[in-house]
């Protein structure tokens, strides 16, 4: 693929988040460059999230790479919250005026949003790797990248960082403009990928003495499940068996219900924490997904807020393109933050109160029984969740 010198959006990143703002302005007539460090089968086999928010689903179908999802993904209604030997379902659609989720693995929504892209979008570069960005506070920022060997440039209008927290998109603004507010947690999640049908049509979130516990899945015949470990585990230093025996003892209830057990095909473990960096937007230089935001995988939102940032800055950038007016862009940072925030609370909120946190007291455990206790039995509890859990509309 020829490799452009200027464009009016250059986009850093080929996740889920800079693919879906491709499309977003490519449809939309706005032009723009996508550069990916990885190939394409790397970019096509990265783990993450796997539940979709309506809103996110909205935008999908929107950009034209629903017809997969609508086919393969799994509409949910619900979740499961479980603890003490019981459980209660929170419903979502009853709770929040029809809203629902999907589980649709981020890895086939990456798929979906590439095959659109090389077929009839803006031109997407793998390998091509970003060292650099400069004049990030000039009307005309340069991406500094290699490509098949050589040294590239790429002069825009706006540069939008979808490169994470380590990407050279937010190291081209100065550290002095940016504040991060973090959290890091005393735990982490041991995550494996079965080659099992899902024991629960639905994701039950289990609280447990001994610790945390989350089934989900991928489709009808590949389970995903995850356990709270100890920082530091090696996820080889535990035998198949351990890891199905721990799971039966967090999701036992006190009901007819069995655990499935299956060839486990995958083992990872994943460190939580939250981060947020304020503002979203410096100069030309905008971020977005985890290049602005982290959150720990409890409440879902990953994916989803990084969707919702492009999915504003698209518009904003098609405003700008439509009619001059540069408002919606002037504002992106502080649109996108009141969302980040109340999606950090909630995954804070399901975090703390579904894990058990190595220095807890039995007196901070009986807190964590009342809260579930509570959503059992408030449907106004319930609905909070709900609504946090579906999503904010945008």
């Amino acid at each position: 693929m020829n490799a452009p010198k200027r464009t009016t959006v250059g986009i850093v990143g080929a996740g889920p988040a800079g693919l879906l703002l491709a499309r977003l302005l490519h449809q939309a007539g706005v032009d723009c460059v996508v550069l990916e460090t990885r190939d394409r089968p790397y970019v096509e086999q990265r783990q993450r999230a796997g539940v979709l928010e309506q809103s996110t689903v909205d935008v999908l179908r929107a950009s034209g790479a629903g017809e997969r999802l609508e086919r393969e993904g799994l509409p949910h209604d619900g979740i499961e919250l479980s603890w003490s030997g019981r459980r209660h379902r929170i419903d979502f659609p009853k709770l929040t005026g029809g809203k629902r989720v999907w589980v649709y693995a981020q890895t086939e929504v990456v798929k979906d949003l590439i095959k659109l892209q090389l077929a009839d979008g803006a031109p997407l570069l793998f390998q091509a790797t970003a060292t650099g960005v400069t004049g990030a506070d000039t009307a005309s920022p340069t991406i500094h990248y290699t490509y098949e060997g050589e040294d590239r440039t790429l002069t825009c209008d706006y540069v939008v960082g979808c490169d994470g927290y380590h990407g050279v998109a937010r190291q081209a603004i100065p550290e002095s403009a940016l504040t991060t507010y973090e959290r890091v947690y005393p735990f982490s999640w041991f995550g494996i990928l079965a080659d099992v049908p899902p024991s629960s049509d639905e994701l039950i979130y289990a609280h447990s003495p001994r610790g945390f516990a989350l089934l989900s899945m991928r489709s009808h015949t590949v389970s995903r499940l995850y356990l709270q470990v100890p920082n530091g585990t090696d996820p080889n230093a535990w035998t198949d068996e351990q890891i199905w025996d721990e799971l039966d003892a967090r999701f036992a209830v006190d009901a007819d219900w069995k655990l499935q057990r299956g060839p486990i095909t995958q083992r990872a473990v994943l460190p939580l924490r939250s981060s947020v960096t304020e503002p979203m937007r410096w100069g030309r230089v905008l971020l977005a997904g985890d290049a602005a935001h982290i959150v720990p995988p409890t409440g879902a939102k990953g994916l989803n807020l990084a969707a919702a940032d492009v999915t504003v800055l698209a518009r904003a950038f098609i405003e700008l393109h439509t009619t001059g007016d540069d408002s919606a862009l002037a504002a992106y940072s502080d649109t996108c933050l009141r969302r980040v925030w109340r999606a950090e609370h909630f995954s804070y909120f399901m975090t703390s109160t579904l894990h058990s946190d190595p220095d807890q007291t039995a007196f901070d455990a009986r807190l964590q029984l009342s809260q579930l206790d509570r959503i059992a039995s408030s449907p106004h509890a319930a609905a909070e969740l709900a609504e946090n859990y579906v999503g904010v509309a945008l």
